[in-house]
Parts: structure tokens; C-alpha cells; sequence
């Protein structure tokens, strides 16, 4: 299911957010498969953020990367990862704010520091992250030989943007609450062709789901709530997300593009309730 490489990004230089494993992994991979320059945030692994380095310079000989820690909560260490990216590359054409966490519990059992935690890297980090994004945009000003867009900013949000979900009430106020940051920046900025958009994955399979897809059992449970008949796998997320960054979709913006195999479809009313 590997896209192949055509170099739709060739010139242009991309931050992934939280790009070392699972679907920040897969995206990184994208985007340097289809040419682009990536720096491949991370928080904790520094030797998986490498692995994912290297596997993006052999994909693609156009392709360089590198790989920089940073927590995307933190104000001085976000700008810092953007002048690091400015210094080595020249400037950045696109942001996929993807880094994200879970810390869930019941309602009434979640900590004051399960909440908060979660709310500055799912919500603080895309604001810090976007708000970098947009100023090196407009410093940067237009290149018309690189991109009809200033810049993409791509935040990756979920399907509980739209559907709750009992006992990670934190995580979902975080998901609803990007849609709005994405549609409010590309209300803001589109005049300075500035396109944001949101991708919202369903059922992805990832590390961070691995019980809800290992066993025969579980994986069939789980399609239940796929009208698609098949769990999403990180692939599906990248190529996605690189059609987002790419002139192919520069009428765009302000939109949430979900992947999901259709779970935002009710497959329980599929029977008429």
C-alpha cells in the first residue's frame, strides 16, 4: 500500500509533529517520498526520530530531514524547532500538527493533571505550532514557483471531534476544539492564501490501539463500527495528508477531512437502530 514517490512536494520543507512513531511516522514518510524536506519532531526517542530520518533520505534522494526534540506544549521550544528548520532549509511550506496524548478516566476519577496535560499538547501545541507556522508564512512571503499557497498548515484531529466518548472526556474537548482552531485560521488567513485544514482519523492501526486490533476477536468487534469492513492503517493518513499539502487540493480549506471507513456514518442505525 506504499505511495510511490513523484516528488509533488520537491523544494518544499515540512515539520511533522510527534513524527517518530505511528501516524506521525507514516506522514513523515509521505512527505519526504513525495520530495519534501521533513523535520520529524519528537519527545522522548531520539533513535526511533532517527530511524524515521534515515528511512526518508532513502526513500526519496530529493529528500532531506532531520530530527528535533521538542515538547510541542512549550512556547520557547516550539519556536525554537521553527528557527531550526529556517536555519537549515530556508523556511517552512507546510505544518502537520499532529502530535497528541491520551490520559483517560471516568469523569470523576480524572486528575486535575490528566486534564491539563492533555489540553497543552492536544490544543496548546496546534495553537503554538500553527501560530509559528503562519508567521514564517507571512514573513517568507509568496513563492510562485514552489506553491499557488503562503503555506498549508494540517492539524490531525479525530473523529471525536464529532463523536463523544465516555471516559476520555479530555481528549475529545481537545478534538472539537481543533476543528474550530483550523476553521477559524483558515477563515483568518485565506486572503493571504493561507490554507489550514484538519484530517480526523477513525480506527488507525497503531501502537496506542494495539488491544483493540490484535486478537481475530477484538478486530471484529472493533469493524463493527466501520461501515468500510476494515481498520484504517497509517498509510491511509499519509497519503491524505500529503494530498492536503499539495496543489491538487488548493481550493481546500477550512475543512475536515475524515478517514474513518464511514464510522462518522451511525453504523448502528445501518439496521434502523
Amino acid at each position: 500500500m506504499t505511495q510511490q514517490a513523484n516528488n509533488r512536494l520537491a523544494g518544499q520543507t515540512c515539520i511533522v509533529t510527534g513524527g517518530s512513531s505511528g501516524i506521525g511516522k507514516e506522514i513523515a514518510l509521505s512527505m519526504g517520498r513525495d520530495g519534501a524536506n521533513v523535520v520529524v519532531n519528537y519527545y522522548s526517542s531520539e533513535e526511533t526520530a532517527q530511524e524515521v530520518v534515515k528511512e526518508i533520505e532513502a526513500n526519496n534522494t530529493v529528500a532531506k530531514a532531520f530530527a528535533y526534540k521538542a515538547d510541542v506544549s512549550k512556547e520557547d521550544e516550539v519556536e525554537a524547532m521553527f528557527t531550526k528548520a529556517v536555519d537549515t532549509f530556508g523556511t517552512v511550506d507546510i505544518l502537520v500538527a499532529n502530535a497528541g496524548i491520551q490520559k483517560d478516566a471516568k469523569l470523576h476519577e480524572m486528575s486535575m493533571e490528566q486534564w491539563q496535560r492533555v489540553l497543552d499538547v492536544n490544543l496548546t501545541g496546534q495553537f503554538l505550532c500553527a501560530r509559528a507556522a503562519v508567521r514564517e508564512f507571512l514573513r517568507r512571503g509568496m513563492r510562485p514557483d514552489i506553491s499557488r499557497a503562503l503555506g498549508k498548515i494540517i492539524h490531525i484531529s479525530s473523529v471525536h471531534e464529532i463523536i463523544p466518548w465516555a471516559g476520555h472526556a479530555n481528549y475529545a474537548a481537545t478534538k472539537g476544539a481543533v476543528r474550530m482552531l483550523m476553521e477559524s485560521i483558515a477563515q483568518g488567513y485565506g486572503r493571504q492564501k493561507i490554507r489550514c485544514n484538519s484530517i480526523a482519523p477513525g480506527a488507525i492501526r497503531t501502537p496506542i490501539n494495539k488491544s483493540a486490533w490484535e486478537t481475530p476477536e477484538a478486530l471484529e468487534k472493533l469493524k463493527e463500527l466501520i461501515p468500510y469492513d476494515r481498520i484504517g492503517e497509517t498509510e491511509d493518513i499519509g497519503a491524505a495528508a500529503v494530498w492536503l499539502a499539495t496543489d491538487e487540493s488548493d481550493y481546500v480549506s477550512g475543512t475536515t477531512l475524515f478517514v474513518d471507513g464511514g464510522m462518522t456514518c451511525y453504523p448502528g442505525f445501518a439496521t434502523n437502530g
